[in-house]
């Protein structure tokens, strides 16, 4: 089973966390810090990938928190 990514993206005014081939928002915020706390939480929990989008709707950092199949060397 894969698990779905969460994405915070600009949502009229306010700022949403929408899970991958969602079609609505599981919750929406005021402030992109408070959706991106949030987010970065249940990420950590499900152990899955959590993407920020800008004000402008584009990917602007990607945070993966489950494990990771192609670990750096090192």
């Amino acid at each position: 089973m894969t698990k779905k990514s969460l994405h915070v993206v600009p949502s009229s005014g306010r700022w949403s966390i929408i899970s991958s081939g969602a079609s609505r928002a599981s919750r929406t915020f005021d402030t992109q810090g408070e959706a991106v706390q949030v987010a970065r939480s249940k990420a950590k929990k499900s152990g899955t990938e959590m993407y920020i989008h800008g004000k402008d709707g584009k990917i602007r950092e990607r945070n993966s928190y489950g494990k990771d199949p192609f670990p750096p060397k090192g």
